[in-house]
């Protein structure tokens, strides 16, 4: 393989290490991490041990780095100190910067726009509306399936477009995204192993918001949660923004009944903070113990193990729920790294990509189970970890529903591609908006789904006419 890291390049030499000297290198050590508990495959008190292999050529100059302010801060403690080793050993100057995930699109926009900034940039979401500005990663994914096998399926319709065959970001990690719940809330309503439909749950936290006072908490604000659990609920009832050839069909008696239940749901078990939420809005209301239930990463739970034990030992987890049609389908954090066309470091950034996937398994302890890779014969270790915490949770298979998450796990796109309309789709908040309008009876929800319509058909429009979206 001949210049993997593109023609805009200098030539590269076929790279020298192949998977298996890559997994089989001499360990540079363990990684920080904050707990002194292990795991399977693991010495007891020790995190995994990280490795190490040459790039394919010698590196120079900076490498600026800006990711997001992980939910799990002991990552963040982690990621830097491996990313400035690295740095180190191969003579690259790397700086990190964490900022909160809101922000980053617009920073990304900034960026392109003054064509200067970071040379690597990851987000917990699509970043599709940024093809046309960033390099195709096509080359390290290919890479990447050479040493490691077939990434998986689900992050690769997050980064790639099928229309255009480009990698316009490389994913190399997502995060499932279960209910939580609190079990002595809802043990008095029958359902001490939570809810499994929407329906329950719609019964099960209307009488706890009634007996109890305590309501749930599913966001419809412009921030990123509302944005992916309005879609689980839309895939619930047969619903999406788009089909499987990228044809609009938001308008549908299927997502009208959608927002009819989130509607009811919202007046009977939900209060109107819901409207004006942020991403950490859901987690502090659960630590809080101020909520029965809400949809989001272990996050929240994992925060309340150290500032609210009680309930953190009260928090279970389900799958996403089933609606009318059936679907079990949830879309959470889908780790997109880009680099732009702008970047001076895109050398060393690609080689640095490869160096912190082979040592995926470090990212995973360091966050505390929350990063799953997606080249799962990386972390062989996940699904032990997961029936047998190590990092103390009560009871210890806490997490064991999370080792079977894929099959109820999609894409932004879902059932189609994360295009760069459904990107846009995503970044403007046009599901959550629409869901809020109806649910503040503020249109009727065919008023307010003929209005995102309108809204979605101009987006798919505009990146139809570029070329950039198929069907």
């Amino acid at each position: 393989m001949n210049d993997f890291f593109g023609s805009r390049h200098t030539r590269r030499d076929v790279l020298r290490a192949a998977a298996a000297l890559t997994l089989g290198s001499a360990a540079l050590g363990a990684c920080a991490s904050e707990e002194d508990a292990g795991g399977v495959g693991t010495a007891p008190g020790q995190a995994p041990q990280e490795v190490f292999t040459e790039p394919t050529a010698r590196l120079s100059g900076d490498l600026r780095i800006l990711l997001w302010s992980h939910f799990v801060p002991s990552h963040d403690e982690w990621f830097d100190r491996f990313a400035r080793d690295w740095g180190s050993r191969v003579g690259v100057n790397v700086t990190v910067d964490h900022i909160d995930q809101a922000q980053i699109p617009t920073r990304i926009a900034a960026e392109i726009q003054a064509r200067q900034g970071h040379d690597l940039i990851q987000y917990i979401a699509t970043l599709s509306q940024f093809e046309p500005s960033v390099l195709d990663m096509r080359d390290l994914v290919a890479e990447a399936n050479r040493r490691w096998g077939q990434q998986l399926p689900l992050c690769e319709k997050s980064s790639r477009n099928p229309a255009t065959g480009k990698f316009y970001a490389y994913s190399p990690g997502w995060v499932p995204d279960p209910g939580n719940y609190r079990r002595s809330l809802w043990e008095p309503v029958g359902m001490p192993n939570g809810p499994s439909t929407w329906d329950e749950l719609l019964t099960g936290a209307a009488e706890i918001k009634r007996s109890k006072g305590v309501p749930l908490g599913l966001g419809m604000s412009q921030e990123i949660d509302s944005n992916m659990v309005l879609r689980a609920l839309m895939w619930s009832y047969g619903a999406s923004v788009q089909d499987e050839n990228e044809r609009v069909v938001i308008n549908s008696p299927e997502t009208i009944a959608a927002i009819e239940y989130m509607t009811r749901l919202y007046q009977q078990a939900m209060t109107p903070e819901v409207f004006s939420w942020n991403a950490a809005s859901n987690n502090q209301g659960l630590v809080a113990g101020k909520l029965s239930y809400i949809v989001n990463s272990i996050s929240a739970w994992r925060t309340a193990a150290t500032s609210n034990p009680d309930v953190a030992d009260d928090t279970f987890f389900v799958p996403a729920l089933r609606g009318p049609q059936a679907a079990l389908a949830a879309q959470h954090v889908l780790y997109n790294w880009i680099v732009p066309q702008h970047a001076t470091g895109a050398d060393a950034a690609k080689e640095f990509l490869l160096h912190y996937t082979a040592n995926f398994k470090a990212a995973t302890y360091a966050s505390k189970l929350y990063d799953f890779c997606a080249w799962s014969g990386l972390t062989p270790e996940l699904p032990g970890w997961l029936a047998a915490d190590p990092f103390g949770s009560k009871p210890p298979d806490k997490l064991k529903l999370l080792a079977d998450a894929i099959p109820w796990s999609a894409n932004i796109g879902h059932p189609g591609p994360a295009s760069t309309a459904i990107g846009e789709v995503f970044s403007t908040f046009v599901v959550p908006n629409m869901f809020a309008r109806a649910a503040r009876g503020e249109m009727t929800p065919q008023q307010s789904v003929a209005e995102a319509e309108n809204q979605v058909n101009a987006i798919f429009a505009k990146w139809r006419a570029a070329g950039l979206v198929g069907g």
